[in-house]
């Protein structure tokens, strides 16, 4: 493949190589070709000319699509142009990877300017050696900047926050208030809000900038705060904090600590980021894979899903337990073996159904007394309900393929009775983790598709077995 960068015959044939983005807003391949070869020729300028115009997001997609030594030789091209928030952006075990290669000036230099939850972000995973090393090359504010955040619990309100705000006492006016904002420098890039505190920092109101900018210059900030006050403790888990900014519809609140006062703010661009995380990893909990992501290793992939699948084994084999008590009943009838594992998927299906609501409502703490005894209640009829659709279809189809009426019968009271304790398996299993302290993503759909699987092969064998006599 030819690495001649000045040639003309893309552009020949009508392909701009500067298109980041191709028909299916992918990186554009020829795009990538072309930086490739520019890290291969060491052309820092013309890398940085690529990837300056890149937004953070843009340019973590670059780093995830480079194999790991053209990560390093893109960051080390760049140097001081090289847009540390795209670490950000990347997996895990991408950012882990880089982070572990780069020299610890390096990412102190490279940290420096970012906002304080990109920079906690990026820092977080640090041994706590080097993390200390990293700190003691910062300026002094921003280093305890981000030690108190990094204070904090893991996944709290405290690690998400920015520590930059505009806070204001309740006797100013609208005029002096505006005079401090065009004279002083370190304010945040972007705000939504503004802070009314008292002399120890604690929230007295807030002024949205909507309202701030049509009052009167000398009205007093005292009479424009709003003191119906939603604020998070820095300690609350991110999720609760987004739990708050969905039910009232917020685009910032503030941040405290255990002694009420103002310790920063959160707003919708990194909530929309927990969101999409907690999501994602409810989603992986609940097929059992782990916190793994695509960039990570096959060593590694496997040793995340493998308990998992041993604990599947485990159950499985309690199942086919069942089967084999009723050993004697199938080599009889051998049309059973042929329709029992329609009993058991059937009604795993409709569990995880019913799983999968309960474990959402949970999730999003919408289940008082009164939505869960309705929900039970449902979620029972529903089984039911459901059972007798498919116990008629099912019951038609083995009548007429087995030319057997009774044998249709059974196995229809037995989808009955299967997508029946589904439906209740579904919704009291997660309710029964939970009560004992237990994330119900993780576990649920391990019981929930045993139970289904030993009450339907058991249902149906035992029934066939009464019914035809063959015990």
């Amino acid at each position: 493949m030819s690495t001649d960068l000045d040639s003309t015959a893309d552009i020949e044939t009508g392909i701009d190589l500067d298109v980041f983005l191709d028909d299916e807003d992918c990186i554009s391949s020829l795009w990538l070709e072309r930086l490739r070869a520019f890290l291969s020729a060491g052309r820092a300028d013309d890398i940085a000319i690529m990837v300056e115009p890149l937004h953070a997001a843009d340019l973590g997609d670059v780093l995830e699509s480079l194999d790991a030594d053209e990560r390093m030789q893109l960051v080390r091209l760049l140097g001081d142009r090289f847009d540390y928030s795209a670490l950000t952006e990347v997996d895990e075990s991408v950012r882990m990877q880089m982070m572990e290669a780069l020299p610890n000036a390096e990412i102190a230099r490279g940290v420096a300017g970012l906002d304080n939850d990109d920079a906690v972000a990026i820092l977080e995973d640090l041994e706590q050696m080097d993390l200390d090393e990293v700190l003691a090359k910062l300026s002094t504010f921003e280093r305890l900047s981000l030690k108190r955040s990094l204070d904090f619990p893991e996944d709290s309100a405290g690690r998400r926050m920015l520590t930059d705000f505009i806070a204001i006492p309740p006797f100013w006016t609208v005029e002096r208030t505006i005079d401090y904002l065009r004279c002083e420098h370190e304010l945040p890039d972007e705000f939504y809000q503004l802070y009314v505190v008292d002399a120890a920092y604690s929230v007295l109101g807030t002024i949205p900038l909507d309202k701030f900018i049509r009052a009167p210059c000398t009205t007093q900030i005292e009479a424009l705060m709003n003191t119906n006050l939603v604020l998070v403790d820095a300690n609350e888990d991110q999720e609760e904090a987004a739990r708050d900014f969905e039910r009232y519809d917020l685009i910032e609140v503030g941040v405290i600590d255990e002694s009420k006062r103002l310790v920063g703010v959160l707003t919708i661009d990194d909530i929309v980021d927990v969101i999409h995380e907690e999501a994602d990893e409810d989603i992986k909990l609940l097929a059992g894979v782990g916190d793994e992501d695509i960039s990570d290793s096959i060593i590694y992939t496997v040793r995340s899903r493998a308990p998992w699948l041993i604990i599947n084994l485990a159950t499985a084999v309690l199942a086919s337990m069942v089967i084999w008590l009723f050993n004697t009943t199938i080599e009889q009838m051998v049309a059973l073996a042929v329709l029992m594992p329609i009993v058991a998927s059937m009604g795993g299906n409709a569990g995880t159904q019913t799983m999968t609501v309960t474990v959402r409502a949970l999730s999003m703490r919408e289940l008082d007394r009164r939505r869960l005894r309705r929900l039970i209640s449902r979620e029972m009829v529903v089984g039911l309900v459901n059972g007798v659709i498919f116990a008629v279809l099912i019951g038609l189809v083995t009548w007429l393929r087995f030319d057997n009426l009774m044998l249709g019968v059974v196995i229809g009271v037995a989808m009955v009775i299967n997508m029946t304790v589904a439906g209740t398996a579904g919704i009291l299993i997660p309710l029964m983790l939970d009560k004992f302290k237990a994330d119900p993503a993780i576990a649920s759909s391990v019981f929930v598709m045993t139970v289904t699987d030993m009450v339907g092969f058991f249902s149906f064998l035992g029934i066939a077995g009464l019914w035809f006599g063959l015990f």
